[in-house]
């Protein structure tokens, strides 16, 4: 078999396939193998059907070739594409060319093949990070929380205030749908000497606002929208003990009591140091999203309708398979979340066009940058994933290579290859446009405190080939 491949325009490639008439032949022996097994001729056993008869059967050695094409024709195809090395992204059109009655046999197969889009300028993206200074008062925040929980309550007689403990009864009502008075009796809710936390809305948004500026003996009535559908309901509040939360002093004493710290500057020290590598952990995460982002807004060549739709098949087929196991449907889900089909779909699309245009834009920087997989680093992933599915390796290589998936495997790891060569060679600033220094995303600089978050980059953020 001999094949080629020249561009058709309008992102299509024309596959041109030629056949010895020896492989015809083994095809169409092939189908005589087959149809000899599968047709039932009374006077023959199974498998033993004379190709003569077959082909008056069938209308004619003619008929039969026809026959032996169609079946053979998939296969000469895939071999092709894998020869020529293009990669189609739909269904063929194949025409014979020559050689359907008798002979060799050519064909051509016109395809649409994965565009290879434009990323202008990708060698000078700037990402911006949070910034990984840690505010005093965020430090202070946290050391309150620790200290509210061996705070002690105390009666107040003054207005209700934030973070205030209010013992309320709260009573309830449904409003009927025509906008008239609730009957007497119809409380849907009563709660009687509820302990409420002024600022959680833990109950419903309106309750902290009317409850702020209360004295203890008021009520007051409030109508709230509940649910999905939204429900009017109308809740009456009557005021009871206000307490405020008097927190210990943060000194040594407290801080050797509720931590493994002696010293309260060791405690605070402690809680800077965690927030900064919470801080340095959320940065990366940004800088993954956002490089990936910078890269696809440099994307604005139109993708192919067919990739997009590819993927909103494949989201609403795990979708589906995620709610089967919570014994939901989509349809279920959606009527739970209160959310418009169409627009839901519309939604999914959008996010489907982002990851194709993705997949592409990392494609095309690994062109540009001349990034591969070796076969170690092939085989190194194989062998990884042999080890979570509890094979061995050469059967995971033997599996994906009968499911057509090696090819798959190698192209994602080089997509990986590339997103990190992104993330080592965009210039990253904080929110005040500050340079972030790598050593400190890596969380290769020890020690705590506000200051540390910034820095001037290193060596590792010079333009690296760009």
């Amino acid at each position: 078999m001999r094949a080629t491949a020249a561009p058709e325009g309008d992102n299509r490639v024309r596959l041109s396939v030629a056949l010895d008439e020896a492989e015809v032949d083994d095809a169409l022996d092939g189908v005589v193998r087959r149809l000899a097994r599968q047709v039932r001729v009374p006077g023959f056993r199974p498998g033993k059907v004379p190709r003569r008869v077959l082909e008056a059967r069938m209308g004619g050695a003619a008929a039969l070739r026809g026959e032996a094409l169609r079946d053979a024709l998939p296969d000469f195809y895939a071999r092709a594409v894998v020869d020529t090395e293009i990669d189609p992204i739909a269904a063929p059109s194949i025409d014979i060319t020559s050689g359907d009655e008798a002979g060799p046999v050519t064909f051509d197969a016109v395809v649409e093949v994965r565009p290879t889009v434009a990323i202008p300028g990708y060698g000078g993206l700037v990402v911006t990070v949070p910034s990984l200074d840690v505010p005093d008062d965020e430090v202070a925040a946290q050391i309150d929380r620790m200290r509210a929980t061996t705070g002690e309550l105390r009666e107040v007689d003054r207005p209700v205030q934030a973070d205030d403990r209010v013992t309320i009864d709260i009573v309830g009502t449904r409003q009927p749908a025509d906008g008239g008075g609730a009957a007497p009796g119809d409380d849907d809710l009563r709660v009687d000497d509820l302990v409420y936390e002024v600022g959680s809305g833990t109950v419903v948004p309106e309750l902290d606002d009317h409850l702020v500026g209360t004295r203890s003996g008021d009520t007051f009535t409030f109508t709230s929208e509940v649910g999905a559908p939204a429900t009017a309901i109308e809740f009456t509040v009557t005021v009871g003990q206000v307490q405020e939360l008097v927190l210990p002093e943060a000194d040594d004493a407290w801080a050797a009591e509720a931590s493994e710290f002696a010293t309260i500057d060791e405690l605070v020290a402690d809680v800077t140091d965690r927030i900064r590598r919470m801080r340095v952990l959320q940065a990366r995460l940004s800088l993954r999203e956002r490089s990936l982002d910078a890269l696809v807004a440099l994307v604005v060549d139109e993708v192919p309708a067919v990739l997009v739709e590819d993927e909103l098949r494949e989201r609403l087929h795990e979708l589906g398979h995620q709610l089967e196991r919570q014994g939901m449907d989509v349809a279920g889900f959606l009527a739970a979340t209160g959310r418009d089909e169409a627009a839901f779909v519309a939604e999914l699309r959008e996010s489907a066009e982002r990851n194709v245009k993705a997949d592409l834009a990392l494609r095309a920087l690994a062109d540009a940058e001349s990034i591969e997989v070796t076969d170690d680093e092939l085989d190194e992933e194989l062998a990884a994933t042999a080890e979570r599915l509890g094979i061995p390796a050469a059967q995971a290589r033997a599996e994906l290579e009968r499911a057509g998936r090696l090819a798959t495997v190698r192209s994602d790891q080089r997509k990986a290859k590339a997103l990190r060569w992104l993330e080592d060679n965009v210039d990253v600033v904080d929110d005040e446009g500050n340079p972030v220094s790598r050593d400190l995303l890596r969380g290769e600089s020890g020690g705590s405190g506000g200051d540390e978050g910034q820095g001037e980059g290193g060596s590792d953020e010079e333009d690296g080939g760009r």
